[in-house]
């Protein structure tokens, strides 16, 4: 399907507009500390905007979404997981059950599960140190670059890593609500087929062990976004942050947190748990 006809099919679709922090072009490349700054360092080397964004309703359209198409989908999925707050249960429980689902909804022959992260929105931020706290990231990203995704396969894959990296992998991350229905700061997810690549600003992300990258996001007007509203823990949303195809294929999805206008004034804080998968077909 092409772009402009695309456009066309998710026009009726009902909506929300959010307000989504684009990154402003910066004059260098920027950076990110993944920990408390030394004093007087800003967390952030680069600056932000908001853009109100029409942001659809997925749900009537989640069967025909695909992840080589707009780089996501939302599927069913009952955990048996009792506390994803468990480091232990997490990595004993959900890690198996999360690397047969993206198995059989990809295809793949082989799914490793290498991390999590488990968000959750609070009151009073800056009396958290910055290593632990983990609330919803309203900055439109995407978590792997060009350069940053074969990277991975070669720190966790050691002596396997250049034979893995000869035929096509993907990284696929698993998002889902921990409590719900999640209305509080859901999940927005963009089309892929609508995002240009200089639109993708690669960033370091600095560790105090290590650099990463990842890519923060210039506005464009013809992304196109969606979430899907009131998720509950037994849904979770499957979407693309790297694949090695260059051409034809979703390589790159861009999502951020929304404060949803539609939301009630007592919704519940989210709580929501993504895990990270190399996927190899």
């Amino acid at each position: 399907m092409s772009v402009a006809s695309a456009s066309a099919s998710v026009e009726p679709l009902p909506y929300v507009t959010g307000l989504l922090n684009y990154v402003i072009e910066p004059t260098g490349k920027p950076h990110s500390y993944m920990y408390d700054p030394p004093p007087g360092i800003p967390k952030l080397s680069a600056s932000y905007e908001q853009h109100a964004i029409v942001i659809r309703n997925l749900r009537p359209v989640a069967s025909s979404l695909s992840l080589d198409a707009e780089g996501f989908r939302l599927v069913t999925h009952q955990s048996r997981v009792s506390n994803f707050y468990d480091e232990a249960e997490v990595r004993e429980t959900h890690y198996p059950e999360v690397q047969k689902l993206v198995a059989e909804a990809t295809g793949a022959r082989r799914v490793l599960v290498f991390d999590h992260t488990v968000r959750r929105r609070v009151q009073e931020p800056q009396l958290i140190p910055a290593t632990e706290r983990r609330e919803p990231v309203p900055r439109v990203h995407n978590d792997y670059t060009k350069k940053s995704g074969p990277q991975r396969v070669r720190d966790l894959m050691a002596e396997e890593a250049e034979i893995l990296l000869r035929r096509h992998f993907s990284i696929i991350n698993v998002w889902r609500p921990i409590r719900g229905p999640l209305e509080d700061w859901p999940l927005a997810l963009c089309d892929a087929r609508s995002v240009a690549d200089e639109d993708l600003i690669a960033t370091d992300l600095l560790y105090k062990d290590r650099t990463g990258e990842t890519y923060s996001v210039k506005h464009n007007p013809d992304h196109r976004w969606f979430h899907a509203p009131r998720m509950t823990p037994d849904e979770v949303l499957l979407f693309r942050c790297y694949d090695s195809t260059e051409h034809g294929v979703a390589r790159f999805v861009p999502h951020a947190a929304f404060q949803d206008p539609t939301a009630p004034r007592d919704a519940a804080p989210r709580e929501s748990i993504e895990l990270r998968c190399l996927v190899f077909y």
